[in-house]
């Protein structure tokens, strides 16, 4: 039997599984809020005793990097090691890796439920695919095909510098070398990233920002769902949040189509994190796939690319439990 959680700043997503059943049928699930506990342990020990099966191995997808098996989880005050893990659980193994890498793990096993299409193209059975994904920072990682199955690697992509394609990016780039040593991708593409595209367009005179809006920042302990559902509001539609989101969109398409470059993702490009399900009607204008197919002479060859948004949110916890999975079996 295998443990295998998504383990977050907010929350953690736990469940138990078996070979048999899979990575996508789990016996026993549970959601707990992760701010409410000193340690993982406390959150483990908590969830086992609400079961009775006898755990044999364990893994975790984890909200932050992973170093000689230990993590240091972003938003929490806690230190993960696999070593302590193992003796305070009574494991044989236990397996952490980033929580990006836990959804590349996963992305084999999506189902046709799970996505939403953006660009329909053409995968390449056996061709590399590649995964972004904009949360509050933003992940990359890519898999490749080994003859017998796909083998996930982790990048730090976002970290990458940020390369503007118009004038106004340009602009940008050079507002946020004022305030900021390095400019990336993930300082614009992420949660942490549109606040600074806003303040942007505000300070150089782009778009008014209304005194309603005002307020609401001011009490807002995240400003990016602010943002977001004020430039998604039709009925009070505001132009300073509605040109954020666009110039997120067409970055987010053009790091994407550069990933895709980069790692030739014939067998597709796969969207996750948390934003893009919650800006889907942006997403699906013209601007995304402008930005991710115009590379010039190798356009066309991007354009082929299929492109989906991944709309299950426990693909993380499918992921662990899918390399858990695995892993298990291999030391047996």
């Amino acid at each position: 039997m295998l443990l295998a959680g998504d383990i977050g700043g907010t929350k953690t997503n736990l469940g138990i599984y078996s070979i048999e059943k899979g990575p996508r049928e789990p016996l026993i699930e549970a959601t707990l809020p992760s701010g409410e506990y000193h340690s993982l342990e406390a959150l483990i020990s908590t969830f086992l005793k609400q079961v009775t099966v006898n755990i044999d191995c364990a893994s975790f997808g984890v909200a932050g990097p992973v170093v000689k098996g230990k993590s240091k989880i972003t938003n929490l005050p806690w230190v993960i090691d696999e070593t302590q893990l193992e003796e305070m659980l009574k494991l044989r193994s236990v397996h952490l890796f980033n929580d990006l890498e836990a959804i590349a793990y996963g992305v084999p096993l999506l189902e046709s439920g799970d996505l939403h299409t953006l660009n329909e193209g053409t995968a390449i059975p056996g061709g590399a695919m590649a995964v972004i994904a904009p949360g509050t920072g933003l992940g990359e990682a890519f898999l490749t095909w080994d003859g017998m199955r796909y083998r996930v690697h982790s990048s730090e992509g976002g970290h990458s510098d940020f390369a503007p394609t118009n004038t106004v990016e340009i602009d940008l780039l050079q507002y946020l070398h004022e305030t900021l040593e390095h400019v990336s991708y993930e300082q614009i593409c992420s949660g942490h990233g549109m606040p600074n595209i806003y303040a942007f367009l505000r300070d150089r005179g782009y778009a008014l920002e209304p005194a309603w809006l005002a307020d609401q920042l001011s009490s807002a302990d995240d400003p990016t769902p602010v943002i977001v559902n004020a430039a998604l509001d039709a009925e009070r539609p505001c132009e300073l949040c509605s040109t954020t989101l666009r110039i997120f969109v067409s970055v987010l398409g053009a790091e994407a189509g550069n990933l895709a470059l980069k790692v030739l993702a014939t067998g597709g490009v796969y969207l996750g994190g948390g934003i893009p399900p919650r800006i889907m009607p942006a997403l699906e204008s013209k601007i995304f796939l402008e930005g991710f197919t115009q590379k010039g002479r190798f356009s066309g060859l991007v354009a082929s690319i299929p492109v989906h948004v991944i709309i299950n949110p426990k693909i993380a916890l499918i992921g662990a439990a899918s390399h858990g999975l695995e892993f298990s079996h291999e030391l047996d």
